[in-house]
């Protein structure tokens, strides 16, 4: 199968490249060299004749969403809908990687595929767009929620965790946002395993379990042995632009029960990423 991965220099766009290359033909489309926001990129990727693209160019940084809605909207809504105009014209299928961010949070248990969306912030306000052009432009589709996701260079919650405990003798971390923390190779795997099958639809792929902020930073402090006192604190004691779901946690059931498609545990995965 040829393959077009738009922000093919992300984390995850690194992370299904090593996935895909020995099984697809890639057309690796980077950021800087492929903006999906320009409108005459729609014909320079019909014109690559993919047979699938994967939309993993976005702007992912939530709290900047919220300070520049504008942007969020250009890169996550309209720049969907021209990758999707784009498979229109080539025929081609879109995998869409969406967010946990689609819901509101407000739910006792792990969201399903089937729930209702109701986004609280920009950044889910901007993906949950995202979802209504790829779903309402094309036939062949997937749409891919994650949740909370992390790998090798992507400056994400471990480094972070990490990088505070290299400076700090204390650390304080929320305990009332929950969710699903996935490891980029891991969704990357899954993903491979899912367009292996055709079966496009809607489809929550993160590492199996879910915590809090404050149980993941315990966590990976304790594997990276470095021991250091961690506070809980509430949401509300946390000062950002955004608000996120305080249950932002998805559980894989489409996936999982109709094509065997399952990720490890959220723990085993995080040994596995300090291991690398």
């Amino acid at each position: 199968m040829k393959i077009a991965i738009t922000g093919s220099d992300g984390q995850l766009g690194r992370a299904l490249q090593d996935a895909l290359c020995e099984t697809h033909t890639l057309l690796p489309l980077p950021r800087r060299a492929f903006d999906i926001t320009d409108r005459a990129n729609i014909s320079k990727l019909a014109a690559l004749e993919p047979d699938l693209v994967i939309q993993c160019a976005a702007m992912t940084n939530v709290d900047g969403a919220a300070r520049d809605p504008v942007t969020a909207f250009r890169v996550n809504a309209f720049g969907t809908q021209n990758i999707a105009l784009a498979c229109q014209q080539c025929r081609a299928a879109l995998l869409y990687v969406s967010t946990n961010e689609v819901f509101d949070g407000t739910k006792h248990a792990p969201y399903l595929e089937h729930d209702a969306v109701n986004p609280i912030n920009v950044y889910g306000k901007s993906k949950l767009a995202g979802e209504w052009y790829t779903q309402h432009l094309l036939e062949k589709f997937y749409i891919v929620r994650t949740a909370w996701l992390y790998g090798k260079g992507g400056g994400k919650f471990p480094d972070k965790i990490l990088e505070l405990a290299r400076r700090e003798t204390a650390l304080s971390v929320v305990r009332d946002e929950i969710g699903s923390p996935t490891y980029a190779p891991d969704l990357a795997n899954a993903i491979a395993q899912l367009i292996h099958t055709e079966q496009y639809g809607i489809y929550h792929l993160v590492n199996a379990g879910a915590c809090s902020r404050y149980e993941w930073a315990i966590e990976i402090l304790r594997q990276a042995n470095v021991p250091r006192p961690v506070k809980p604190i509430r949401l509300a004691e946390y000062r950002r632009a955004s608000s996120p779901p305080p249950n932002g946690a998805l559980e894989n059931f489409a996936a999982a029960t109709m094509l065997n498609i399952s990720l490890r545990s959220w723990q085993d995965a995080l040994r596995a990423y300090f291991e690398k």
